[in-house]
């Protein structure tokens, strides 16, 4: 079967890149500095931040890496990918309040005053690594996804989709971010809620999987739905995630302390909802799609086989462009860091507002380059999942130990930090590296030891100064914002957002009614128009409702 899109497919791809340059293009004037380009002045709506959030912990990563757990062991990838929501609720809940009430602008700025500045330093640098090491990951995966529905080779797919992320980035910063990831987020759901049906009508539903693959309906199959591995791979999951820079940042970016509760618990939320509908046509695809070469590419060949020309390329760029969203939040958080924790910390303390956007933009541009370079060496590590368990395992945990402990715990020090992540790279990298230890078994050893180091207490005590900063940034994290510090959502920016969601709404709802229009009489040239309706509905309907209350 041929995998290549049809050239009404690609109408539909270039419409959307258009739809998605009029909202990068329409947003970047509302950047004026440092602080709207990297949390959006903190004025987001939860909400949105949520959107952009789980579309930022989100990717195409998911269409190719999990969709080959679904074609070779079934339900168990959704399993596997359920580990995100129980880490999302509790970084929501126990974390989310602390982290807005530090009033950083990167993760990494709190470190100096808990600590101390080379173990900020030192965190910085590492945490780059494994951003980098992560995100290569998220690039090569839907540099892979191009190759194959394209006549692009994978190097090309990825220095082109590397330039349209950086590209887009360069324009808005954060507020550009979320209102592409909450487009994107709409028109990726109403595309893959189009084609599970299909799927299931094509195997007969959840009978015809249990009749002709049972074991694909264990949720425990295989050997990742061992519970070892599991739990396992949970743990590893609950750190990677709270500390990942994404969605700490998500948090500074809301208003206060309820709002960043909110977009912690809804996002879990979200992967608990939507996991199911992404997944299960890949769980149906060896029966629609028998003897696939590789089982990554399970998803793409269901949706070419199923899914009407056009509609296609819908999916196309919409699973590009969940990629995109993440690349995009990973790209800003990863400027941020380089603007205010290194050139700002280390190089000019003065620097003012504008000249720090200068450096902003500057660092995205960088981040952008060494990403291309970076994601077309990934295929010598096994593969996207396995190249993202790896790094994961080797650097999240030691990295997210001090990270995370040292806004929950006051006692441990900079040392106990810096000794934490030299054991944890160290003993992870030699764990990985002999054969007769596994993964799961390397992880626990890895992480049993950061945790005894990081706790030992410290032979050398604060000084009385040290131990001031330290009392008076814990005062700081456990005293509510004042209803005054609060920022205030402008009416500028809520019309420009009404009107630009209305906008997006009708040019998607448009796209799908014309691209069904030549099947309107099969299963998924229907279903396709009827998300092409819903589409034009909720715009009307928001239209209205924002009227209405303005009046």
């Amino acid at each position: 079967m041929e995998l290549h899109l049809q050239n009404l497919d690609y109408v539909s791809v270039a419409v959307y890149v258009a739809l998605m340059a009029v909202i990068g293009l329409s947003f970047g004037w509302f950047i004026k500095d440092s602080g709207a380009y990297f949390k959006g002045g903190g004025t987001i709506p939860w909400i949105m931040a949520t959107i952009t959030n789980f579309m930022g912990l989100f990717s195409t990563f998911v269409f190719v890496a999990y969709a080959g757990i679904a074609y070779e062991w079934g339900v168990v990838s959704i399993t596997v990918f359920w580990v995100t929501v129980p880490a999302c609720i509790i970084g929501g809940v126990f974390l989310g309040k602390l982290w807005r009430r530090t009033g950083c602008t990167t993760p990494m700025e709190y470190l100096e005053q808990r600590y101390s500045l080379p173990l900020q330093q030192v965190m910085t640098w590492v945490s780059l690594v494994l951003r980098v090491l992560d995100n290569m990951v998220r690039l090569y995966a839907i540099g892979v996804f191009i190759a194959v529905v394209t006549p692009l080779s994978l190097e090309w797919s990825i220095v082109v989709s590397g330039i349209i992320v950086t590209v887009f980035n360069l324009i808005g910063g954060i507020w550009t971010v979320t209102i592409m990831s909450t487009v994107q987020f709409i028109i990726l759901i109403l595309v893959t809620v189009v084609l599970l049906p299909l799927s299931m009508s094509e195997v007969g539903g959840l009978a015809g999987i249990s009749e002709k693959l049972p074991d694909h309906l264990n949720f425990f199959n295989g050997p990742k739905g061992n519970l070892f591995w599991l739990g396992v791979y949970a743990f590893m999951t609950l750190v990677k995630y709270n500390e990942n820079w994404t969605f700490i940042q998500k948090f500074y970016c809301v208003k206060d302390e309820n709002a960043a509760v909110k977009v912690g618990v809804v996002t879990g939320l979200l992967f608990l909802i939507f996991t199911p509908v992404f997944l299960l046509p890949a769980v149906a695809s060896p029966l629609i799609v028998p003897g696939l070469a590789d089982p990554e590419m399970s998803y793409v060949s269901v949706a070419i086989k199923l899914l009407p020309v056009g509609i296609m390329g819908i999916l196309f760029s919409s699973m590009f462009a969940a990629t995109m969203s993440a690349l995009n939040a990973e790209y800003n958080v990863m400027a941020s860091v380089l603007t205010n924790d290194i050139y700002k910390r280390l190089i000019n303390r003065t620097a003012s507002e504008k000249k720090l956007l200068s450096v902003a933009r500057i660092c995205t541009a960088l981040v952008g380059v060494v990403m291309i370079g970076g994601a077309i060496l990934i295929r010598n590590f096994g593969g996207a999942f396995e190249a993202n368990k790896l790094f994961s395992s080797i650097l999240a945990i030691p990295l997210g130990i001090p990270l995370i402990m040292g806004i929950l715990v006051r006692k441990p020090d900079s040392t106990a930090s810096i000794a934490t992540i030299f054991t944890g790279v160290v003993s992870g990298v030699v764990l990985n590296l002999i054969p007769s230890v596994s993964w799961e078994v390397a992880t626990l050893v890895e992480s049993a030891l950061c945790f005894i180091v990081y706790f030992i207490p410290s032979w050398k005590k604060r000084t009385p100064e040290k131990n001031a900063e330290v009392e008076s940034f814990f005062r700081l994290i456990h005293t509510p914002i004042a209803e005054a510090d609060k920022p205030k959502i402008s009416p500028e920016y809520i019309r420009a957002l009404v009107w630009l969601f209305v906008f997006s709404l009708v040019t998607a709802g448009i796209l799908f009614v014309a691209m069904s229009i030549p099947t309107i009489t099969t299963d998924g040239g229907f279903y396709s128009c009827l998300a092409g309706v819903a589409c034009l509905i909720g715009a009307l309907a928001l239209a209205v409702i924002y009227i209405k209350r303005k009046n």
